[in-house]
């Protein structure tokens, strides 16, 4: 099992990586339109994403159909996070804005964990986590009020 310094760092990074994108597309939707900020930034993702891809040769991506049909509507999730993004910053700010978005991924990822849906790691909602959850919960309506 990997280290978990790695593991917070890593997720540190991502979390990062959503408190830039995010503000970055709310102004492209601000100038363009939702529509076309949506397709920019999965232009210049899917771009990013073929330099690697072109590097490795391609790496498996030969393999796609092996991966299940619903596995395949992550892009769309990304369309509904970026919109989300985009309509909610303006009206209460980034840091309101990123903290419903966190909300709404940790209310969804309790339910993953604990059923072990989508291929995640089965963990049963005990008291501690609740507790926890409620506490980000008060965290969120603390911050949105």
């Amino acid at each position: 099992m990997q280290s978990i310094i790695v593991i917070i760092l890593i997720g540190l990074v991502g979390g990062i990586a959503v408190g830039v994108q995010s503000p970055l597309s709310s102004m492209i939707s601000q100038r363009l339109g939702v529509i076309e900020s949506i397709f920019i930034i999965h232009l210049g993702g899917a771009i990013a994403a073929l330099i690697p891809l072109i590097y490795y040769g391609g790496g498996k991506i030969s393999n796609w159909r092996t991966v299940p049909w619903y596995a395949l509507c992550a892009g769309v999730f990304g369309l509904v996070v970026i919109f989300s993004m985009s309509y909610m910053i303006p009206r209460v700010g980034v840091a309101t804005a990123l903290i419903i978005l966190l909300a709404g991924q940790l209310f969804i990822g309790t339910i993953l964990d604990h059923f072990g849906l989508l291929g995640a790691i089965q963990r049963p909602l005990e008291l501690s986590r609740i507790m926890g959850l409620a506490i980000v919960l008060a965290g969120v309506w603390l911050t949105v009020k």
